[in-house]
């Protein structure tokens, strides 16, 4: 019952949340429109979850490749304690399907920043500078780091990142997916908000 009181709460301040969220953006909003057109893109990506199950039985995901690169890493280090933990004596720290669609993702966002003519160069962006000054480059860079830590940590908590709740577990109808995305939504609007309006 309660699990049900806070989805149905969730669905009734979601649109409220949202509309304050959009008529809150700078005007003019730095992205008048997308270079690479969404739909498209989506249907690639359902093209590309769809191949993944149907040929490999794999699910899309990235989290997991952040803990094959910890485990090789520390292997390194100390190889008796990452041999002694109990996740990576079921699951052994290898270079896998997950590190490779890593690396695809990186080398893609180069790829469609390049030829959609987003692939500036600045390292803040204009919304960044009018919050925290020009001088933040570091208040940016621990941001950055500290939400990715934070990010990596939620999504082995939760079983999944946002490819695979996002993408591969929605597309699956799994409710436990469709939960993480509403929490995901919720989370970044209320980061969002904190950061750049108070």
């Amino acid at each position: 019952m309660k699990l049900q009181t806070c989805l149905l709460t969730l669905a009734l301040l979601w649109p409220a949340t949202a509309a304050q969220a959009a008529s809150e953006l700078p005007s003019p909003y730095p992205y008048p429109e997308p270079a690479w057109s969404p739909y498209v893109v989506g249907l690639l990506i359902g093209i590309l979850v769809l191949t993944t199950l149907a040929l490999a039985g794999k699910k899309i995901g990235a989290s997991s490749a952040y803990s094959d690169t910890a485990g090789m890493l520390g292997r390194l280090i100390a190889p008796r304690h990452i041999a002694s933990l109990p996740y990576y004596q079921n699951s052994k720290p290898m270079i896998g399907w997950t590190l490779t669609i890593v690396h695809g993702a990186i080398l893609g966002s180069f790829f469609a920043a390049w030829t959609g003519g987003e692939l500036t160069g600045a390292y803040l962006q204009d919304m960044w500078v009018a919050r925290f000054g020009a001088d933040s480059g570091f208040l940016r860079a621990f941001v950055a780091l500290l939400g990715g830590a934070l990010m990596a940590f939620g999504a082995r908590m939760a079983g999944g990142c946002t490819s695979g709740h996002g993408i591969s577990g929605t597309l699956q109808l799994a409710v436990s997916s469709w939960i993480a995305v509403i929490c995901f939504f919720v989370g970044g609007i209320a980061a969002a908000m904190l950061m750049y309006r108070i």
